[in-house]
């Protein structure tokens, strides 16, 4: 059995503002204000310092000299290089996974389908992609690069952010979500790695094209709040 890794006090504070990122209560643009959050949560700027340079690797901030912490921008343009960047990745990860697993893995693949067949049952989106990201991000052993691995685990919180914009979708979309994910996971446990790539290519470019509409709307929604507020 292994020994459960427990997160640094920086580190706790690091995935605190990353939430609220994630979920909007912090936009893009915002300034972090490292002594605000000092006086919070009753920590030393030293730790908050340290929380907001995690933050800058997972690509949900930027930090500027003089001006510090800034909530990184949501734009289209980057909505579609983080997939972009994330399918070469899984692409690579479920690759590896086909020609690598073993019966106990492919019990828990055939596991993750049930859990994720659970959540489009009662339309969780948010659950969903968090269980089947979650579940690749624990393939170290499958993979065996850990360098992609790193890469991956970096990008987590930014696909969150994004796909946190998709939880008011329909269910059917959902339901198509989870038609390329089984697809992909057959194609792996009859390890047709070719097969399994391209099932998860469209699987990202699916959800790429949730999360680009659902950014539309919230544009369109801010730009005419602001249209208003000028009247």
């Amino acid at each position: 059995m292994g020994i459960e890794r427990v997160d640094s006090l920086s580190e706790q504070i690091a995935k605190q503002i990353g939430e609220q990122i994630i979920t909007g209560d912090l936009v893009e643009g915002e300034h972090i204000q490292e002594l605000r959050i000092a006086k919070e949560l009753d920590v030393s700027r030293g730790s908050v310092r340290e929380a907001l340079l995690i933050l800058e690797r997972t690509h949900l901030i930027h930090i500027y000299p003089r001006r510090g912490a800034i909530v990184s921008e949501m734009s289209a343009q980057q909505v579609k290089a983080l997939f972009d960047t994330n399918m070469l990745l899984m692409s690579y990860m479920v690759q590896r996974m086909s020609e690598m697993w073993r019966k106990h893995e492919a019990d828990e693949m055939l596991h993750l389908l049930e859990k994720l067949a659970e959540q489009v049952k009662v339309s969780d989106a948010e659950k969903f992609y968090d269980l089947f990201f979650g579940f690749l991000a624990e393939q170290h052993d499958l993979v065996g690069n850990m360098y992609v691995m790193r890469h991956y685990a970096e990008l987590l919180p930014s696909m969150r952010r994004s796909y946190f914009l998709t939880l008011n979708l329909s269910r059917r979309e959902l339901q198509e979500a989870y038609e390329l994910i089984k697809f992909s996971i057959d194609a792996i446990l009859h390890r047709k790695s070719q097969q399994a790539t391209l099932f998860i290519e469209d699987f990202c470019r699916h959800l790429r094209n949730q999360v680009l509409e659902s950014l539309a709307r919230m544009k369109q929604i801010e730009l005419a709040w602001a249209r208003r507020s000028r009247r």
